[in-house]
């Protein structure tokens, strides 16, 4: 393979450094916040301003909360205020949701209030042309002089589960976890969520960052790196708009980072600039780019949350996995998809055949090689001589077990069996295909409850490996 040149090879790291330092302070009281005050909050049925206070007061144990409305009373039992300057103490976060053309005058207000952070659900901005790219510019240059940092506009919001943060108006709070979502696509995250509730993997973070206004992708993933929380960050991306720094932060970034690449063919970059005002660009250059810092590429939404889950519960590993499987036609499969994604085989040594065959519990039938079929009628207590065998085996740093529904197969035992070994080779990954449906729901749920991912799919369980192996 031919050498890609740096896309940006010329860069001032002067510069990036005094703004990655800045940047990681003032975000702080964005994303943990001990005052909120909701400009825009209202009673009226159906609206943004009644479901974003409906979340935000969720966590009002842990934090103040204010309602700003000058033509309310009250919302949801709180008293509105008239501006957020009746406010007497000190502000964090103030979030806005007015009409746009309201939206600088409330933002003046804010910066005369010293709030810690804006962000701005609004939407009306430069991603509707030139009359809304005016009034995003007023907001900027006030921001800036102010230097409060902003998000928006034109998002869905920000959401933390650990701290209780919803600062949303997503329809829910997903499970927490390791995960963290930055989307340019609000909408998308609203999606996410649902399906998440359904799932057994969560996130640290949801970041909606719309038209970028101010506060950039690269400012949150410097923000996220050094958030305890996340293990690992995934991106949904339209566009960049200052592509020499996010090149230099991404390759600075520790955490894995996987990201979904939109707007790759014309029509469908027209579509992105129309949704967030922002500039898609040539999608072999993200590519060339992706691989240059290391950013993993998914090409679909499943393919973005299968890896990120994977990476988020399980260590990474050396090149070497073993594959045990109760069908033949799994083996086959496994083989195949190993070989396109370039994961090694090791085959098993002699020592390792003589535990599988002096355990007197093997069928005849097993195929005493890697991948490992150990046939059909296998019950729970060949699985776990397998698992052990093939884990004991050095040059083995982690393992596939795939499990086929037969009327004999032990789903629980199986995987309790897993939950044990994993415990006894805390360093060695492991990932499962239970193939299924309603029948292996109750063995799924027990292994994800231990963060040992499952697939469905067998080729989405091998995807998932390939990124474990270094």
């Amino acid at each position: 393979m031919p050498t890609v040149r740096p896309l940006f090879a010329h860069s001032t790291q002067r510069t990036a450094r005094y703004k990655i330092q800045d940047t990681r302070h003032m975000l702080s009281r964005i994303f943990n916040p001990k005052s909120i005050a909701v400009i825009g909050a209202t009673p009226k049925p159906g609206s943004v301003g009644l479901g974003l206070f409906k979340n935000v007061i969720k966590g009002m144990k842990l934090r103040k909360i204010y309602a700003i409305n000058p033509f309310k009373k009250k919302v949801l039992g709180f008293k509105c205020l008239p501006l957020i300057n009746s406010v007497r103490e000190k502000v964090d976060l103030a979030i806005i949701a007015v009409p746009a053309a309201i939206v600088p005058k409330v933002v003046k207000e804010c910066c005369e209030k010293k709030v810690g952070g804006i962000i701005i659900i609004s939407s009306g901005f430069a991603e509707i042309g030139e009359k809304g790219r005016i009034l995003q510019e007023k907001i900027i240059k006030m921001v800036r002089r102010a230097k409060i940092p902003l998000i928006g506009p034109n998002v869905l919001g920000i959401i933390r589960p650990s701290i209780n943060l919803n600062a949303s108006f997503a329809p829910a709070s997903p499970r927490k976890g390791g995960i963290a979502f930055v989307s340019q696509s609000g909408a998308l995250i609203d999606s996410i969520i649902d399906k998440n509730l359904l799932e057994n993997y969560g996130f640290s973070t949801l970041i909606s960052y719309g038209n970028e206004a101010d506060l950039s992708l690269c400012d949150f993933l410097l923000w996220l790196d050094k958030d305890k929380e996340t293990k690992v960050i995934a991106i949904y991306l339209e566009g960049i708009k200052n592509g020499r720094r996010f090149f230099e932060i991404a390759k600075r970034i520790r955490k894995p980072i996987i990201a979904i690449k939109a707007g790759r063919l014309a029509i469908a970059k027209k579509a992105a600039m129309t949704h967030t005002a922002s500039l898609a660009g040539d999608y072999k250059i993200f590519k060339a780019l992706f691989k240059q810092t290391g950013i993993i590429k998914a090409d679909t939404i499943q393919d973005l949350f299968d890896i990120a889950k994977a990476l988020s519960w399980q260590p990474k590993s050396k090149n070497g996995i073993g594959v045990i499987t109760n069908g033949g036609g799994c083996a086959v499969l496994a083989a195949d998809y190993f070989n396109e994604f370039g994961i090694k085989l090791p085959e098993l040594i002699s020592k390792t055949l003589k535990k599988l065959k002096k355990s007197r519990i093997m069928h005849p039938a097993c195929s005493f090689r890697n991948p490992l079929d150990i046939v059909g009628d296998a019950l729970s207590s060949r699985y776990k001589v397998a698992i052990e065998a093939l884990l004991e085996q050095e040059n083995i740093y982690g393992l596939l077990i795939v499990q086929t529904l037969q009327i004999m197969t032990e789903v629980k035992k199986n995987a309790k069996i897993i939950i044990e070994a994993k415990r006894k080779w805390p360093k060695k990954p492991i990932v499962c295909a239970f193939l299924g449906g309603k029948f292996t729901q109750k063995g799924v749920k027990i292994l994800e409850k231990n963060k040992i991912p499952n697939y469905q799919d067998l080729k989405q369980a091998v995807l998932a490996l390939r990124y474990l192996v270094l």
